[in-house]
């Protein structure tokens, strides 16, 4: 059994006791560390410079930092209300501000998208991985400790311990441990707003060395609200929703994207005519690269993928994801979200729980190990995932900067196109927003070339953007070259023609058809302002964390965002906002702001600001 512990420098002190001063410490991806023990590590070498810690992770969880007053007013609230409890992670502060001490090593090989441009010390020591070597990496470099956030139960007076949400890495590790192949001590952290998850994550208590179980270290999970859905990103789910086949399996990578493209099924399956009038909408040209899906799931949907979200839940009450794979709708290796997400999964009876099952990151993302299962169960695969930009050829950057600055990782993007070529039916789906900001001026996301990749264009597939989707598996060049200038925003596709035809990979007569050369950002919100106003598209279709004013705040103040970047568009809207009376929702989003009795020059100006963008973004 276990050691008890209720302090954690006792249980920091108790480790160190047993392993050594030269600790390689495993810490999961994302909500499953074990905050107060980790923190507890860390003080300990901090003081003793004896101690060599080195820290494997990724995905550090962090609170949002907001950057000007009315980020600070808006945010700042949310934030208290939200993660209030959560403690933060010491070294995370350390490693940002440059004061790791010397005898202390952070090595991640998942970034939070964007968090951790230009930390030099974060950028040094990045791992580039895909999410299943991990493991390897991990046992590689003298893996002696792991630490975890764990679910407990009793039954019939045992007890037992859950992985919960994350499984991935941790029960990989543990394979390697019983089979001889690694020798470490496991530690859970006890946190009983963890849902415990049945199937291969649930554990029994000898298992682990030690256990911190007490009151005063409970916190809050960290649970990130979810954001709105934009049109752009209601355009890329729902053109991937028609890619889906029903009877077959989904995964869906992170992001905003894959609350879309659920969104977009539930809409197909629920009003067929409403989703094909849509997509027709969206993509007027009569010739269609990809023979889409528009109708209901009757056999319905199976899922494995590497991270569960809410919308999976959503999926699974809409009755699509029901295809059960021995009993399983639905197999996952982590997961993360709002409160609500992990209120819904901890209130399951145990029939619905047993429907969704949490393994390793090798069953979730590879075909190796009881490889004929898994064939015979991912039939018809639809692997989509985020991508930050793609190029004519094909190739798709997700990761990083062509100077070498990491985004985010690798992740199992990779693992799933492998799979996508590895399964018959199956298919790699790459989204890629078309167009992105970067200061006062409007990029492409597709280029013609781009000095780093994450999926080179040998194995390129399908890629969607807004604009409709690219079929560009097993095509020539020039052919893929001129179906990614079809999904590409009209104001760059002259440029990359032209860059295409000076390279002599597409013919100098080419011409893109007329029907492809209106894609702008205005045509995408007309086509989906009928879904929207018939409420089939909602900014929040799972629900959200955000009040009905801060909800009604957060497109102002995209929009004012957007208009600090054309400084020239900030008098017309003081213009406006000075010049008109706010009506009551109005004045209830200023209040939220402290805006409603503007005390100084500053307050009243910005008052102005924020009464114009609310304005705007009602009709915008």
């Amino acid at each position: 059994m276990p050691k008890q512990f209720t302090d954690p420098e006792a249980i920091a002190e108790d480790i160190i006791r047993d392993v050594g001063t030269n600790l390689v410490v495993g810490l999961p991806l994302g909500l499953g560390k074990a905050n107060h023990i980790v923190n507890a590590l860390y003080a300990r070498a901090a003081a003793d410079r004896a101690i060599n810690l080195t820290l494997f992770s990724a995905l550090t969880l962090e609170k949002p930092r907001p950057s000007n007053l009315l980020e600070r007013r808006f945010i700042a609230p949310v934030i208290e209300r939200l993660f209030g409890g959560y403690p933060d992670l010491t070294y995370a502060d350390a490693l940002r501000a440059g004061a790791l001490p010397p005898n202390v090593k952070v090595i991640e090989f998942f970034f939070l998208a964007g968090r951790w441009l230009h930390v030099p010390f974060a950028q040094q020591h990045y791992i580039s991985a895909n999410y299943t070597h991990a493991s390897s990496y991990l046992l590689a470099r003298g893996l002696n400790v792991v630490t975890q956030l764990v679910a407990r139960r009793v039954v019939d007076g045992i007890t037992r311990y859950s992985l919960s949400c994350n499984t991935d890495t941790t029960l990989d590790i543990l394979r390697a441990r019983t089979e001889g192949r690694a020798s470490f001590r496991l530690v859970g952290e006890v946190n009983s707003e963890l849902p415990f998850m049945p199937g291969a994550g649930d554990l029994p208590a000898g298992e682990f060395s030690a256990v911190l179980d007490s009151p005063a270290t409970e916190f809050p999970l960290f649970a990130p609200p979810s954001e709105p859905i934009t049109d752009t990103k209601y355009a890329i789910g729902l053109h991937a929703a028609g890619l889906v086949r029903d009877g077959g399996t989904l995964q869906i990578g992170i992001g905003q994207i894959g609350d879309a493209l659920a969104q977009g099924l539930i809409v197909r399956h629920r009003d067929t005519a409403q989703f094909q009038a849509t997509i027709q909408r969206l993509t007027p040209a009569a010739e269609q690269f990809f023979a889409l899906e528009t109708g209901p799931f009757e056999m319905g949907l199976y899922g494995v993928s590497e991270m569960l979200f809410e919308a999976f839940l959503g999926l699974i009450d809409a009755g699509i994801l029901k295809r059960e794979v021995d009993g399983v709708v639905l197999h996952g290796a982590f997961f993360l979200g709002p409160k609500s997400f992990y209120r819904a999964l901890r209130d399951m009876t145990p029939e619905q729980i047993a429907r969704i099952q949490m393994m390793p990151v090798s069953f979730t993302n590879e075909l190796y190990g009881e490889e004929d299962l898994k064939r015979r169960a991912r039939v018809d695969a639809r692997f989509v995932n985020n991508a930050m930009m793609a190029t004519l050829m094909g190739a798709v950057i997700s990761d990083g900067l062509e100077d070498g600055q990491v985004v985010s990782g690798v992740g199992g993007q990779y693992n799933f196109v492998a799979q996508a070529f590895a399964l018959q039916g199956a298919r790699s789906i790459l989204t890629v927003e078309a167009t992105r900001q970067a200061g006062a001026k409007i990029q492409s996301n597709i280029r013609w070339s781009y000095g780093h990749e994450t999926i080179p264009r040998h194995l390129r597939d399908v890629v969607v953007t807004e604009y409709g989707v690219a079929d560009i598996r097993g095509k020539s060049d020039a052919d893929v070259i001129a179906a990614m200038l079809q999904v590409t925003d009209s104001r760059f596709q002259g440029e990359l023609a032209r860059q295409a035809k000076d390279a002599g990979k597409l013919s100098k007569n080419f011409e893109i058809p007329a029907a492809y050369r209106e894609n702008h950002p205005d045509r995408i919100a007309g086509a989906l302002k009928p879904a929207r106003e018939a409420g089939l598209l909602p900014s929040f279709p799972f629900g959200s964390d955000f009040t009905g004013a801060e909800q009604r705040l957060i497109p102002a103040l995209q929009l004012l965002q957007d208009a600090q970047r054309s400084p020239r568009r900030l008098p017309g809207l003081l213009w406006q906002g000075l010049t008109r009376s706010p009506d009551a929702a109005d004045r209830e989003c200023l209040a939220r702001l402290g805006l409603d009795r503007p005390a100084t020059f500053s307050e009243r100006a910005y008052r102005a600001l924020v009464s114009a963008a609310l304005a705007r973004s009602r009709t915008g």
